[in-house]
């Protein structure tokens, strides 16, 4: 635990550096969630994050060593209380953020931090997952996309499906089957550019009106021998570690889908739309009563986040709890985009046209888009599985 007087010395350094860089324009503005739709920032929003990429703020706690912040978690507590007192939201974000870099940094070897984790750091690669297939879902192991030993190269052959933001991709980390003869011992955790010959991308129109996922095929890519992260075979665990930064990241609010819209608090929402009675209460008393259960759901919710995150030892990353998260996390998510609806009754149902806002518009499509929150990551049914086996300790029996 950090000196009481150190941290307020470093809240005193954030502040003043927060005042000094952060561009008035941009306070409240999350650009994160631009870039997952593809939109990279201009002007002062590219400014933002230049100065953060190089700050290594966006990545408080990864290492100096590759451009991160080197913060103790004390201290990227408090940057991250001061950000929210001065409106900065952070520019720094995607896959490279919640899932890759924290699993490379565990896994990977000197030469492939030293490669990869200082572009994450400055937001400058933009990263997509290459785990589901066509028939292997929730059954991930089943995977078919195959990469053979040519050498000095691996050739890559097969389809992955629901690739988030492959269209806008830089680099994929992809789950590929190395060893026929054996299921999960099979599997190797390889990185391949996305600008190499083979890779084609088919974006998929979801109901919410936009394409973040996308068929990815691989045919007869070439991926040199330095890109295998980890054993040849040993795929499979770094793949669980992967998806346990995800559901944390999910749980915990991260990812865009289901996410969007109306962004002030539920309540004041609702007041807008309905109006109150002479007490200043919520006019309509069955979905006051709706709203308070939902409210205290999220706020129980958020608190057992916090709690588990200052539990969790130092330097042990996520464990199995974020299965738990990232159900409960989801279900959150999903209750007040179908609140929202309700509360904005027929504007809420708005696809086009001048006779909806803005918000009421991206609303109704993050109702829909939301559909998926509890499907992708791990199923809500893998997660049972998971809290059943590997938490309660109960086994399968025939």
């Amino acid at each position: 635990m950090a000196d009481t007087a150190e941290l307020e010395s470093f809240r005193a350094e954030a502040r003043a550096w927060l005042e000094e860089n952060l561009p008035p324009s941009i306070k409240g503005v999350d650009l994160a969630m631009a870039q997952q739709a593809g939109i990279e920032p201009e002007g002062e929003g590219a400014l933002w994050k230049k100065r953060m990429g190089e700050k290594g703020w966006g990545t408080p706690t990864w290492p100096k060593a590759y451009g991160g912040g080197g913060l103790s978690k004390e201290e990227a507590k408090v940057l991250q209380q001061e950000m929210n007192r001065a409106g900065a939201r952070n520019p720094i974000g995607g896959m490279g953020v919640m899932m890759f870099g924290p699993t490379l940094l565990e896994y990977g070897n000197e030469e492939q931090k030293q490669r990869h984790i200082p572009p994450i750091v400055r937001g400058e690669i933009r990263w997509c997952q290459g785990y589901s297939e066509p028939n292997a879902g929730s059954d991930l192991a089943s995977l078919q996309t195959r990469a053979e030993d040519k050498g000095d190269h691996f050739l890559v052959n097969g389809q992955k499906i629901w690739t988030s933001g492959a269209q806008w991709a830089h680099w994929c980390f992809c789950l590929v089957r190395t060893d026929k003869t054996r299921k999960h011992e099979g599997i190797s955790f390889l990185l391949i550019d996305m600008k190499s010959p083979g890779v084609e991308v088919r974006p998929i129109m979801m109901i919410s009106g936009h394409s973040p996922f996308c068929e990815t095929f691989f045919t007869d890519v070439k991926v040199p021998k330095e890109n295998l992260v980890g054993p040849l075979n040993g795929g499979w665990t770094i793949g669980k570690r992967l998806l346990q930064f995800e559901r944390q990241g999910l749980g915990g609010g991260g990812g865009g889908a289901g996410r969007g819209g109306e962004m002030r608090p539920l309540e004041d929402v609702a007041k807008s739309y309905i109006g109150t009675d002479e007490k200043g209460r919520l006019a309509d008393p069955d979905l006051r009563a709706r709203l308070t259960e939902h409210l205290m759901h999220q706020r129980a919710f958020m608190l057992t986040l916090q709690r588990s995150q200052q539990e969790s030892k130092s330097n042990q990353g996520p464990s199995t709890a974020t299965s738990i998260m990232k159900n409960v996390g989801s279900k959150v998510i999903q209750d007040r985009a179908e609140l929202l609806i309700e509360i904005m009754g027929q504007q809420g149902l708005g696809w086009e046209g001048d006779g909806y806002s803005g918000s009421e518009l991206a609303s109704a499509r993050a109702w829909l888009g939301g559909k998926a929150v509890t499907i992708y990551g791990g199923s809500t049914e893998i997660q049972n599985n998971v809290i059943a086996k590997r938490m309660l300790g109960l086994l399968d029996h025939q």
